[in-house]
């Protein structure tokens, strides 16, 4: 599986490109971070991140994006162009025909260093490590991109079984009842 990670900011928007399957050691395809200036207008910027990522995904043809999922910060600025990216890159894996998973920052540092609580340096260690790398990827934004491509990796699949069984009516399915009291107003299936 090819996963395109992305750690969505406005300024800065950390891409990373991972191949593997769970159980593996996974290889580093690519990594790199998508910049806009902060003096143009905000629509310009959105563009300029939609287009990058569009030419992302028409070069590395990722089987899914990976996009870290905005939680509430302290600064509300940051916060809604962290949200904004994340739309943009959502939407360019839409346009090309591509599935996303959204993962939580906590969930994909359990996934890299088995603390969910990791700060930045540690992700990258253990990114550096996991992936074989010679070298630390830089700035954080690049290696946190590189985590959620190998969380994807290592625990996407078993989501989508359980997210295909639940709609089925397999795993956390609603119970049926095939009986109900008369004075419920629900009628039996």
């Amino acid at each position: 599986m090819r996963v395109l990670g992305i750690d969505p900011g406005l300024t800065r928007c950390g891409w990373g490109v991972v191949e593997g399957r769970p159980g593996v050691r996974p290889t580093a395809l690519g990594v790199g971070v998508i910049r806009t200036v902060a003096e143009l207008d905000l629509e310009l910027r959105l563009l300029e991140l939609h287009t990058a990522v569009t030419a992302l995904l028409r070069e590395h043809r990722p089987d899914v994006v990976a996009i870290e999922r905005v939680f509430t910060q302290n600064n509300k600025g940051t916060a809604m162009g962290t949200a904004q990216a994340a739309g943009v890159a959502a939407l360019a894996a839409a346009q090309a025909d591509r599935p996303v998973a959204w993962h939580t920052p906590s969930e994909v540092k359990a996934a890299i260093s088995g603390n969910g609580r990791a700060d930045k340096e540690q992700v990258t260690v253990m990114v550096t490590r996991v992936l074989g790398l010679s070298e630390a990827p830089k700035p954080a934004d690049a290696a946190d991109a590189l985590a959620l491509a190998v969380c994807h990796v290592w625990r996407g699949p078993a989501q989508d079984r359980l997210r295909r069984a639940a709609l089925v009516g397999g795993i956390g399915a609603p119970v049926r009842q095939t009986t109900l009291p008369r004075w419920t107003g629900v009628a039996a299936r």
